[in-house]
């Protein structure tokens, strides 16, 4: 079964988050058009909204996260939800208890959407292959393979910035070849129409099949951003490498590192962005991370309400259903 085919129900309905690869583009429009409807819930005096009252979420994080797992459980939370954090390192699964085996004892306590993280590629969607009907899945990222609730908060981002993404050119600088991000976003990038998707970084460090995806492939920086809207920095993945795939970190930093002198060659009104966490002084100057045109903090509020858009939908309901209430 294809992965697109099992995140959609019967209508067409987002049933689980598993992968941006094979969406519409009027999902991932709608999943932004629902984000943009809950981006106030956190300027309010009361930070919620009756949603998923009575539901029950369960965080399931096998390996470490903070800006992840935080924006998940508010944005669960900010719904009305309750919220279970299974902290994995002192989980049965650590005794000897299978992934199944765990999967049925949480359906036995009534979950209705589990959210997932995991160091192997495909672990969400072996997750979602094997809970009970009534049970969503969202992937939080999976190995080297996906992270798509990260995509779409800068797919908003990018949208609040820039508004039409058939004008765009992107620059996607980094460690492409391990991160999950990249890959989201790419398939994000391509679905909603830009033009012009770059990928940045050594050789080393971009996929053989990178021209596949239908991006265009630089080893300079200097020309990769040149005349870009947007500039994506990645965290480089070293729990991922193996083997000598990098310089020292001031020689990488020289030369895909992205300075103050470097940004100059995008365009003027260039928005600068990284997933987290970020690693200064070797992939991006803090003068550039805090500078006028970085939109990092902002990535990082727009995830929780990207986060409610996507946990409202696979479970049903979207806003304007409660302003019927």
């Amino acid at each position: 079964m294809k992965q697109q085919d099992i995140q959609l129900d019967s209508q067409g309905r987002l049933r689980h988050f598993l992968t941006i690869e094979g969406l519409k583009r009027n999902i991932l429009t709608d999943i932004l058009d629902t984000a943009e409807n809950f981006s106030t819930v956190g300027t309010r005096n009361v930070k919620k909204v009756p949603l998923l009252r009575g539901k029950t979420i369960a965080n399931l994080f096998f390996e470490p996260s903070t800006r992840t797992r935080t924006t998940f459980e508010l944005a669960a939370k900010r719904l009305s939800a309750d919220v279970l954090n299974i902290n994995i390192s002192t989980s049965s699964t650590t005794k000897g208890e299978s992934l199944l085996d765990m999967l049925r004892n949480l359906e036995a306590m009534h979950c209705d959407m589990f959210v997932v993280r995991h160091n192997a590629s495909g672990a969400a969607h072996f997750f979602a292959k094997h809970v009970a009907p009534h049970i969503s899945v969202i992937n939080g990222g999976d190995g080297s393979h996906a992270h798509p609730t990260q995509a779409m908060l800068d797919m908003f981002t990018i949208r609040r910035h820039k508004q039409d993404f058939t004008k765009l050119t992107v620059a996607i600088v980094g460690d492409i070849l391990h991160s999950r991000v990249a890959r989201s976003q790419i398939h994000a990038l391509t679905t909603l129409g830009v033009p012009e998707v770059r990928v940045i970084g050594p050789q080393t460090l971009i996929p053989k099949d990178a021209a596949g995806l239908g991006v265009h492939v630089y080893h300079d920086m200097k020309e990769g951003i040149r005349d870009a809207d947007v500039v994506i920095m990645l965290r480089l993945q070293r729990e991922r490498m193996q083997g000598a795939l990098l310089p020292s970190a001031n020689e990488y930093y020289r030369t895909y590192g992205l300075s103050p002198s470097k940004l100059r060659l995008a365009k003027p009104d260039a928005i600068v962005m990284h997933p987290g966490p970020i690693n200064r002084g070797v992939e991006i100057a803090s003068s550039v991370a805090d500078g006028p045109q970085s939109v990092i903090l902002e990535q990082v509020t727009n995830g929780i309400a990207i986060r409610m858009a996507v946990m409202s939908m696979v479970l049903g309901r979207g806003p304007e259903e409660e302003a019927e209430e």
